[in-house]
Order: C-alpha cells, then structure tokens, then sequence
C-alpha cells in the first residue's frame, strides 16, 4: 500500500513540474509575441474611452450579479429547512439585486464622468 501511494505521489509531483513548465513556456511566448504586436485600434476620443468603461463595467456587473442570483437560488432550493441555509440565500438574493442595480446605475455614473471631464 506504501509503494502505490509513493508512485502516485511521484506521478502527481511530476504533473505539476510539467504543468509548470508549460506554463512558463506559454506565458514567455505571450511576452515575446506581445513585443511584436502592433495596436491598431486606439480610442479616437474621450468620450468613447468613458462608453466602453460603461460597457464593460455594465457587463462584469450585471454577470456578478447573475452568479449571485444563481447562488441564492441554489441554496433556497438545496437549503431545506435549515434557517442557515435560507439567510444564506437572502443574502445572496441581497448581492444579486445590489449588483443588477449598479449595472443599471452605470450609464449615470459615466455621464457623471463625462460632465467631470468635459467630454
């Protein structure tokens, strides 16, 4: 039983030394490639700079609040009874509406930013 644990532990130790490896190779290579590149698309105004950060914040805001709506709704279902569980799941109900109302307030705070800078 020692020996196939010790095999097994070996096999694993060496996985992660090639995981590794590659790992470095790859990012060394992205270095390298990224030295070479050549940007084409720069932004041609403030304002437009000020609308994909609306955009994006919008995006990443509203996909949070989506993992937490999912997340509350698992726990209400897989919860039970247990009164843990289910303020667990307020919570996440909570997050998730808290989330979907700054993804909405977004556009507001980018023309906030807009009047600030002058664009």
């Amino acid at each position: 039983m020692r020996l196939t644990h010790s095999v097994h532990h070996r096999a694993f130790a060496r996985c992660l030394t090639f995981a590794g490896v590659l790992a470095l190779t790859l990012l060394s290579s992205a270095a390298i490639a990224h030295a070479d590149t050549v940007v084409l698309a720069i932004a041609g105004s403030v304002d437009e700079v000020l609308t994909n950060i609306r955009n994006w914040l919008m995006g990443i805001l509203a996909a949070l609040a989506t993992v937490f709506l999912t997340i509350g709704g698992v726990r209400r279902v897989f919860g039970g009874g247990d009164p843990g569980e289910q303020e667990k799941s307020k919570e996440a109900f909570k997050a998730s509406g808290i989330g979907y109302a700054l993804a909405a307030l977004a556009p507001l705070v980018v023309t906030v930013l807009k009047g600030i800078v002058g664009a």
